[in-house]
């Protein structure tokens, strides 16, 4: 889970809180107010401090950045007992997108590189796809596939993952297969060749991941390494990131094409306006087909009709 904490004016948080009105959870003590929205967990004190908790915090507490606000340091470290040197080692490491997103599958990224491959990741600019524009992360990922390393990219279409959900998956199951799926066919792609290690960006507790796979019968891999904020540590998760975004803005793009309107990433009020749009020209019974159906963002679109 990752955090970011900004420091930020009374009458900035007030703005904060109306702006997250839909979201709202009951307060804690000592709190204005407190909002999770599928990046989330936004938590904002009377002090100033807001709290952003979330697998991407970094996508709610941006919009909020400006001159009046303040950052406050926070430098990753891994945490104890982490093996730090397999980051520079042989190994596989994995990212997903699309799991905030209301309309879009989620896509999982498996990338297995050696210690001298990933030299040549970084001279390509590769890092965390959260800091690059996506028509940046397309040109990155075309160039990352040429390179001579070995890969895995899986989509879980909108159809499925409303099915899934419907059975009572979470969506930390279905990230959790996903990426054990991935990892497991890039393995089978490896065959015979050595790896030191794999390497997950964790977005649950590891005991949590276990329990996911062994609900469908499945053991983690050995050798695995959970760490937030991984693709600051592993070139291998960076390059994962970058080819599981560029797959999921492609499905997007391709959603948008299908739909004749565009379809926006995210889960704002805009995206709630475009699936208002999408219902009234395709009907509510084709939302699934390109929205994650439990997101708030549906009963909001509704009322938009």
């Amino acid at each position: 889970m990752g955090q970011e904490v900004l420091k930020t004016s009374i009458d900035k948080i007030e703005q904060m809180k109306s702006h997250y009105h839909a979201y709202l959870e009951k307060t804690p003590q000592g709190a204005v107010f407190r909002a999770k929205t599928p990046y989330a967990v936004i938590t904002a004190y009377r002090s100033g401090k807001v709290l952003f908790q979330g697998n991407q915090p970094e996508k709610e507490s941006t919009q909020w950045k400006n001159e009046s606000s303040t950052v406050e340091p926070r430098k990753a470290k891994p945490s104890p007992g982490i093996d730090t040197a397999i980051f520079q080692k042989n190994h596989i490491g994995s990212d997903e997108s699309g799991t905030g997103d209301y309309f879009g599958p989620i896509t999982v990224a498996a990338v297995f590189s050696t210690k001298e491959q990933q030299a040549q990741l970084k001279q390509l600019g590769v890092e965390d796809s959260k800091h690059l524009k996506d028509d940046l992360i397309h040109q990155i990922a075309q160039k990352i596939i040429k390179l001579p390393i070995s890969y895995t990219i899986l989509k879980l279409g909108n159809e499925k993952y409303n099915l899934l959900q419907k059975k009572g998956w979470s969506q930390g199951k279905m990230k959790a297969m996903l990426h054990h799926h991935a990892i497991d066919k890039l393995i089978k792609k490896l065959d015979r060749e050595v790896y030191d290690g794999i390497v997950i960006d964790q977005f649950c507790e590891p005991a949590v991941y276990k329990r996911y796979l062994q609900s469908e019968a499945l053991k983690l891999h050995e050798k695995t390494t959970f760490i937030t904020k991984a693709e600051s540590y592993s070139i291998n998760v960076a390059a994962a990131s970058i080819l599981a975004r560029a797959r999921f803005v492609t499905a997007m793009d391709n959603l948008s094409e299908e739909a004749g309107i565009i379809l926006p990433k995210g889960a704002s009020n805009k995206v709630d306006r475009a699936a208002a749009n999408y219902i009234k020209t395709h009907g509510e019974e084709q939302l699934g087909h390109v929205a994650k159906l439990h997101f708030a963002n549906t009963k909001k679109a509704k009322k938009l009709i």
